[in-house]
């Protein structure tokens, strides 16, 4: 009889997680994939909103293109999880799965920071692009400051490829010397566990004449006068851009999951992403795994967690621990796309060598995307 896996949420690492195990276990389990939205969108695709008009449909990725043997999707809102006994709850459906993996990723919270929500703008929703392109569309003078809200958040150098490409639109639309940029960030440099991205980020900036202002902690705006305060003093700006505070969603919250967790996440093992709860595995954004939060980390930890249902189903030694490796691509504007490769855990410490812009690497971002358009949905197309 197959064992029955249930996967739930459906971004990087729920859907390469369905791929992995119907690619090498679809006689052996059967799959459920849920997600409470319709179709997935590449976490970049929001700047494409942003800075290329795109709309959210163009982006958009239905999961009704996911047919791969022994795996079905449904659309469902999660209302419970009890980890001990493995019950899930939805608005259609109850599950008691032999597996379950818990890949929701990252909700937002705008309000942690006291007038974000009345006099602020973001880019990592996809209604939150569209929403700030019209307002770009407006602009045509003043202070833009791009603030990091919280620590950790979703794709380490987005912030600063936001910056680069509104330096490039305010550029291509000719008003970028009427425009001053500054971008505030609590941590002490863009990429900590990569000196030489960091070194290209600061530099790139500079050059750009944008306002760099590392270590500096935004605790609230005043929506009325439109300033920015911080530990040590106030910003005024005419446009604020802020990477909201980030949280796991209510229901695992409410799970108890996150208890033995750094900050509020879900406590795993790092060699496995196992959690304390026999059968119970969670991976992406919403894991405490020891590495940033971002797509191509949950795709790695999908492969590991593919690797370990197979070796318990087997009853075979587990070797695949988990390796902490991911690919970024940087955007810098003009068509040049950066890459950082970075390992945080097959060594003795991290590493993250970049390579430099150029429109060869573009291409391969494009390339990435391309790879798993086919991947998970049979797609090719860019």
């Amino acid at each position: 009889m197959k064992k029955n896996v249930l996967i739930l949420g459906a971004g990087f690492g729920g859907l390469e997680l369905a791929a992995q195990l119907s690619d090498t276990l679809a006689d052996e389990v059967q799959v459920i994939l849920i997600d409470h939205n319709d179709g997935f969108t590449f976490g970049f695709s929001k700047l494409d909103v942003l800075f290329k008009n795109h709309t959210p449909e163009e982006v958009r990725i239905p999961y009704a293109e996911l047919t791969r043997p022994g795996l079905e999707f449904r659309q469902e809102h999660i209302t419970s999880i009890d980890p001990a006994t493995r019950r899930v709850a939805t608005d259609q459906s109850d599950y008691q799965p032999d597996v379950l993996v818990i890949a929701l990723g990252a909700d937002y919270e705008p309000g942690a920071t006291p007038g974000f929500t009345e006099d602020g703008y973001d880019f990592y929703t996809v209604d939150g692009a569209a929403r700030l392109r019209d307002r770009l569309a407006e602009f045509t003078s003043g202070t833009i400051v791009l603030g990091i809200l919280s620590v950790p958040f979703k794709c380490p150098p987005a912030p600063y490829e936001a910056i680069l490409l509104l330096h490039a639109h305010l550029v291509e639309r000719g008003i970028r010397d009427t425009a001053t940029i500054k971008v505030i960030s609590p941590m002490p440099s863009p990429i900590p566990v990569s000196p030489e991205t960091s070194e290209a980020l600061i530099t790139a900036m500079a050059e750009r004449g944008i306002t760099y202002r590392p270590d500096t902690k935004i605790h609230s705006l005043d929506p009325n006068q439109h300033l920015a305060h911080t530990d040590t003093d106030t910003v005024p700006y005419d446009l604020f851009i802020g990477i909201p505070k980030h949280r796991v969603p209510d229901v695992i919250d409410a799970s108890g999951l996150t208890a033995g967790g750094n900050d509020g996440w879900i406590a795993v093992d790092p060699a496995t992403l196992a959690t304390k709860h026999a059968g119970v595995y969670a991976i992406g954004d919403c894991a405490d795994a020891p590495v940033p939060r971002a797509g191509v980390y949950a795709e790695d930890a999908a492969r590991t967690v593919s690797a370990h249902i197979a070796a318990q189903l087997h009853g075979t030694p587990f070797t695949a621990k988990y390796s902490g490796r991911g690919v970024c691509y940087i955007e810098f504007g003009d068509g040049q796309v950066g890459k950082v490769e970075a390992d945080f855990l097959s060594g003795p410490k991290p590493t993250a060598p970049f390579i430099g812009p150029s429109t060869d690497l573009a291409d391969e971002k494009g390339e990435f995307a391309n790879t798993r358009r086919h991947r998970w949905f049979g797609r090719s197309e860019s």
